[in-house]
């Protein structure tokens, strides 16, 4: 047996090792060894028939769960195995709680104790009651704009829709014992941030990473974050290219609208409000990024995000608004969408990005674009290299045709399953 996630290795007994068993049991269960080194040596355990005794009691008095503990030999000398089953419900050890990550043992405190203790209610931040907000501090615009989505998405009935403001949050499931809970704070209300520090978008021009020429901040509920940010986006932030359809001049953007709309409101729909940072987009003349402060579900890497998921929101109230809303569909092909927007544009797919503060998405222009619409000097500046338009028209070409034939596969796949590409 190797330490590792789930198993940790000990020479002797210290009652403070309490606090191990009690990580494990709030992560996902785990062995810790009494009796061999940092080398996995067995070096042996004294007094290995009272800690059989001793330690099963421990465990019980201070963290109140049971863990097995196992006595074993090897090479004639003895060790204990204690092992803990993953607990469904908070385990504290006197007051504290500690958690497994990795090879390591965390004390959990502030923010990351909330998380915690939510995930093992089943509870989501956005689904926490807010006690004095009520629905009569809720922005009719807001209201009266989701019930204009809605209707047009029909994914709400038109007798829910002409409820009450009372009623229709009832039925978003925004409410709980008379409360209102926090996604209503950020869906319906003009002020969010009264309820969540940097919970609006941050919008920055750069030339360089420490060169911001000019930037905008979007406030209000998030349904007005959503129009307003794309509606400045394509207005005072992002250039296009001109290209001719026989004497007619078509101007187009740089990155594909419906890509950075999905971007846009993946961000929204799972960011981490509990952060306090606000989503921020910083948009070059090259390239555009979206960040936002989260993290992703657990057990999930960025390799699973490219394949084919189950939608798994951050925040599952807000989500459920922006779907019955249309904004969004609920079968977890945001990333599926963005890459196909991004092939049919002919542009590189999108460059994911995580640590442990956020996830970033960087989207870059096709080079042969760029020059379209800077010209060749300032774009060759721009990349940093000696741009060939002989080249990039031949990454366009084979872009494009690769872009055409994995269009015509998506297309035939989903006219045989007979429904639209989900979100």
């Amino acid at each position: 047996m190797k330490e590792e996630q789930n198993v940790e290795w000990k020479q002797i007994w210290r009652d403070e090792y309490l606090k191990w068993l009690c990580g494990f049991a709030n992560a996902d269960g785990g062995t810790l060894v009494i009796g061999k080194n940092d080398r996995g040596e067995t070096v042996g355990v004294p007094d290995a028939q009272k800690l059989l005794v001793d330690i099963p009691n421990k465990v019980r008095d201070i963290l109140g769960i049971i863990v097995d503990v196992n006595l074993h030999a090897e090479n004639q000398r003895e060790y204990l195995e204690i092992v803990v089953e993953p607990y469904p419900y908070p385990v504290s050890y006197k007051g504290e709680y500690h958690y497994r990550s990795g090879s390591t043992k965390q004390e959990l405190k502030g923010a990351a104790l909330d998380k915690f203790l939510l995930r093992k209610q089943g509870k989501r931040w956005d689904g926490v009651p807010v006690p004095g907000f009520h629905a009569g501090e809720c922005s009719q615009a807001a209201l009266q704009l989701f019930r204009k989505k809605a209707a047009k998405s029909e994914r709400m009935t038109e007798a829910v829709l002409e409820d009450s403001a009372d009623l229709l949050l009832e039925n978003l499931q925004l409410t709980e014992d008379h409360y209102l809970k926090r996604a209503a704070t950020l869906l319906f209300y003009d002020n969010p941030e009264k309820f969540a520090t940097g919970a609006y978008v941050k919008i920055g021009f750069f030339v360089t990473d420490d060169d911001l020429r000019y930037q905008d901040e979007i406030h209000g509920n998030l349904f007005e974050q959503v129009e307003r940010t794309l509606e400045l986006l394509f207005a005072k932030y992002l250039k296009a290219y001109i290209s001719y359809e026989g004497i007619y001049r078509v101007e187009t953007f740089l990155f594909p609208p419906q890509a950075l709309r999905e971007a846009l409101l993946n961000a929204i729909v799972h960011k981490d409000y509990s952060g306090g940072a606000p989503i921020q987009i910083s948009v070059y003349e090259d390239r555009i990024v979206f960040w936002n402060y989260g993290q992703l579900p657990e057990n999930w890497t960025l390799d699973h995000l490219q394949e084919k998921h189950p939608s798994n929101p951050y925040n599952p109230l807000i989500a459920n608004a922006f779907f019955r809303a249309g904004y969004i569909e609920a079968w977890g092909r945001g990333i599926a969408k963005i890459n196909r927007e991004c092939r049919e544009h002919g542009i590189a797919l999108p460059i994911f990005d995580y640590h442990m503060s956020g996830l970033m998405l960087t989207f870059y222009a096709n080079p042969q674009h760029l020059i379209a619409a800077l010209g060749e000097e300032l774009a060759r500046r721009i990349l940093g290299e000696k741009v060939g338009v002989e080249t990039t028209q031949k990454t366009t070409q084979k872009t494009t045709q690769e872009t055409t034939q994995e269009t015509t596969q998506e297309t035939t796949q989903e006219k045989s399953s007979g429904s639209e590409s989900p979100t």
